[in-house]
């Protein structure tokens, strides 16, 4: 049956290969199956990348009403001025209220119930800062974004999900240095929680089961080399496995992702950024998606950046997109929208 409603395709930085992805995906339609997306963005963009890598792609503006029956013959848009001329791999202040507004109204058309989920292309984060944007990155904003509309509190918990690994950190864009303090019992405790609802709630697994990564070498070894994997994590596993969570560790972090390990568990929860992400993208790099868990709409993204080095030159690959495309449109079918994310009322 085909989706009466879009994905929700947000423009990201217009310099970056955003446009080039998203122009490629569309091509690959067919061959790959994609799920109708509305692309919410500026239309002159999409245009003249077009040119610039010699496609010649439709491009027309849409709503979401009309987005599915367009989209087999033309890219469906919902015009928004990016601000500025924009070139490919130069990127500009000036099209960050552009940006912006891309996901803003993307969150908003999956509130109203008009687009499925939410798929974002990669953003400049320092773009973004320049014009005063507050927000870390992607996901603290759309939390926040999901507060206004819901007056409730989310904690949004960053997956990288792919064919061979799902894998969580609990801290992320934060130095290596600070992890130690950063890292709390509470804060695995909601983490694990959250993936936990989500995985089965969305993925569709009835019992989870969660392996838990140590933060020292060989999980602290007893104590030997360093006390946080026996202060701070296993008393959260406790916690966790008090509640009936399927939640097993600390585990040293260098003996989980080989392929038997992998079988024992759905997903992997780290103590850092590159504990989790560089394998699951030694596994998995142009296949695996960036999921936001514990929002109260599905969000997907590609798991690499703007890449403006290479933007507008015909080498970016869209496979991560088409990826978080089909996953989006997966996890729609497989969740009722009106199920809750975990969050508290604030």
């Amino acid at each position: 049956m085909a989706p009466d409603r879009p994905l929700a395709l947000t423009q990201g930085d217009p310099a970056g290969i955003g446009p080039d992805i998203t122009l490629a995906a569309w091509a690959a339609r067919r061959e790959t199956g994609l799920p109708p997306f509305l692309f919410i963005g500026d239309p002159a963009v999409l245009k003249s990348r077009a040119a610039l890598l010699n496609l010649d792609i439709p491009i027309r503006e849409a709503s979401p009403e009309t987005a599915v029956s367009v989209f087999d013959s033309a890219i469906p848009v919902l015009a928004l001025a990016s601000g500025v001329e924009v070139a490919a791999g130069e990127p500009h202040v000036a099209t960050a209220r552009g940006t912006i507004s891309s996901i803003e109204t993307a969150v908003d058309l999956c509130f109203s119930g008009r687009a499925s989920a939410v798929v974002t292309n990669p953003i400049a984060k320092s773009v973004l800062y320049q014009s005063g944007f507050k927000f870390p990155g992607h996901t603290e904003f759309l939390a926040d974004l999901a507060q206004k509309v819901t007056n409730r509190c989310y904690l949004p918990v960053m997956m990288l999900a792919g064919p061979k690994l799902r894998a969580i950190p609990v801290t992320i864009h934060i130095p290596l240095k600070d992890v130690p303090t950063a890292l709390t019992e509470d804060l695995i405790v909601d983490t694990c929680r959250v993936a936990n609802e989500d995985l089965k709630n969305r993925f569709g697994i009835s019992r989870p089961r969660i392996a838990v990564a140590g933060i020292n070498p060989h999980a602290g070894e007893d104590g030997a080399i360093g006390v946080e994997d026996q202060e701070i994590i296993h008393p959260a596993i406790v916690r966790l496995r008090d509640e009936g969570l399927h939640v097993f560790g600390p585990l040293p972090a260098d003996t989980m992702f080989h392929d038997e390990a992998r079988s024992r568990y759905d997903v992997a929860v780290c103590m850092y950024h590159d504990q989790a992400l560089i394998p699951a993208k030694a596994l998995g790099f142009d296949t695996s998606v960036n999921v936001t868990l514990g929002l109260p709409f599905i969000r997907t993204s590609p798991d690499h950046g703007t890449a403006f080095g290479i933007a507008g030159q015909g080498v970016a690959r869209e496979t991560s997109l088409v990826a978080a495309l089909k996953l989006a449109a997966e996890l729609a079918t497989n969740t009722d929208a009106k199920t809750p994310a975990f969050g508290v009322t604030v």
